[in-house]
């Protein structure tokens, strides 16, 4: 009896696209390149030709090398991307579920590798920061559905198995922050301009970059769905950050570019904005060393200061 309910177990975590490593927050899935047939282009073929919309797919090496003048994998992309249907599902149960609208996934070949790896959020991981249950049945079909794609974009691969020690995050998973806008109608269009105008400009002067733009609130809008007078998510990142973290977890794109929203429900005086903080990165992926550390941390304090600049 004993082996029967452990084989249901087995096959419904297969089902429900539960690993043996459920516990985990990142999934990484591995193939041999050897003979250099999978390239950026075509993961993204795979996912665009599985539904997903893409947002981004960065070569972050070309970048590395301008600012660094090295790099430190023969490959690393930086993939955003998501699936519209199902991010309005999931809003509809939470706003927080736009905090991965886009998905964020790094693409990665070591130095002395054949091997090609992508990284990105496990079911598990979206449910701990979102707060919507993996047991949802819109998280599996995504979370089912990104496995599924993964396999085909890399043929013959497999899941590594991954032990991180999942630590206690010394702040919070997410960083949310209020402004006040009291324009209704019309009217909004005009302030929201202005409002988001001094945010990139901020950002960007505190060395961010804005690696994508979504305007989710038309979207969803589109699809019937008449909540929000705006729902945008912005892709921000900063090179310093993943150059230094990616040297021992190249698999931190899970994580990287951040999304960032911002939401107003109609009728209502507050905008909302949120982003998923650093210690999603350092608590996920046991992230010990001081000189990662550190770069996330500075990141964290400066990006607060920014929005609270902005916004106060």
């Amino acid at each position: 009896m004993k082996s029967i309910i452990k084989g249901l177990v087995t096959a419904l975590m297969l089902v429900t696209g539960v690993a043996a490593s459920a516990a985990q927050d990142i999934q990484i899935y591995t193939a041999d390149n050897s003979k250099g047939k999978i390239t950026g282009a075509t993961i993204q073929k795979a996912f665009a030709d599985s539904g997903f919309l893409i947002s981004g797919n960065n070569d972050m090496n070309v970048a590395f090398k301008s600012k660094f003048q090295k790099t430190n994998h023969k490959m690393y992309h930086l993939f955003t991307l998501y699936k519209k249907d199902l991010v309005l599902e999931l809003v509809k149960i939470s706003p927080k579920a736009a905090l991965f609208a886009p998905l964020s996934m790094s693409i990665y070949m070591k130095k002395d590798s054949n091997d090609i790896s992508i990284s990105s959020i496990s079911l598990d991981g979206m449910a701990k920061v979102t707060g919507i249950p993996a047991s949802n049945k819109h998280m599996i079909e995504y979370s089912n559905l990104v496995r599924a794609t993964l396999a085909k974009a890399l043929p013959n691969g497999h899941f590594e198995k991954t032990s991180y020690k999942i630590g206690t995050p010394k702040g919070e998973l997410i960083t949310s922050f209020t402004a006040e806008m009291e324009a209704q109608g019309d009217a909004v269009e005009d302030e929201l301009e202005g409002l988001q105008t001094e945010l990139e400009g901020s950002l960007e002067t505190a060395g961010f970059v804005i690696a994508g733009f979504n305007k989710l609130g038309d979207e969803f809008a589109e699809a019937g769905y008449n909540k929000y007078d705006f729902f945008d998510a912005y892709s921000i990142c900063k090179l310093p950050v993943i150059f230094e973290v990616a040297k021992t977890h190249p698999e931190a794109g899970a994580f990287a570019p951040c999304t960032f929203y911002m939401y107003k429900e109609k009728g209502a005086t507050e905008v909302q904005m949120a982003y998923p903080s650093v210690y999603n990165w350092i608590s996920s992926l046991d992230i010990e060393d001081e000189p990662s550390i550190k770069v996330l941390e500075d990141a964290q304090k400066t990006m607060v200061r920014v929005v609270k600049e902005v916004t106060e």
